[in-house]
């Protein structure tokens, strides 16, 4: 298995499929954009990467300091931008569980702030794309 690899399948109608270190992800489309609904879109997937490694940062930082999670959370909203027309910012809120020492509070947004998924949207990758016979 290559981990430097992701093979990307069609699976009916605007259905598609990712395989990717031994998991499958599935993709479909919305109904009102011709798919079934039954699975996130990329897109909804890419939304998906943001919250869920936010969460993980915050998940992490407490489980290393012995800070219990219980009720905690992390909810992210987005709000577009009407100019470009796609979202123009992403609000990330931490609902830190009861008895979150307040000493950590900076710190644990400073941790999440440096997630992995958001180092990549700032220090985007080269795209290349190339037509194979």
């Amino acid at each position: 298995m290559n981990e430097n690899r992701i093979e990307v399948t069609f699976r009916g109608n605007l259905k598609v499929e990712a395989n990717y270190k031994g998991f499958k992800v599935m993709t479909d489309q919305p109904v009102y954009s011709g798919g079934e609904g039954s699975a996130p879109s990329p897109f909804d997937l890419f939304l998906i990467s943001i919250a869920t490694c936010a969460g993980y940062y915050f998940l992490a930082f407490c489980k290393e300091r012995k800070i219990s999670t219980e009720g905690a959370r992390v909810i992210m909203s987005m709000e577009k931008d009407p100019e470009k027309k796609m979202i123009g910012r992403l609000l990330i809120d931490l609902f830190l569980p009861a008895g979150f020492p307040e000493k950590y509070k900076e710190a644990v947004k400073r941790v999440v702030d440096n997630c992995t998924v958001k180092l990549h949207i700032f220090n985007p990758p080269e795209f290349v794309i190339r037509v194979n016979d």
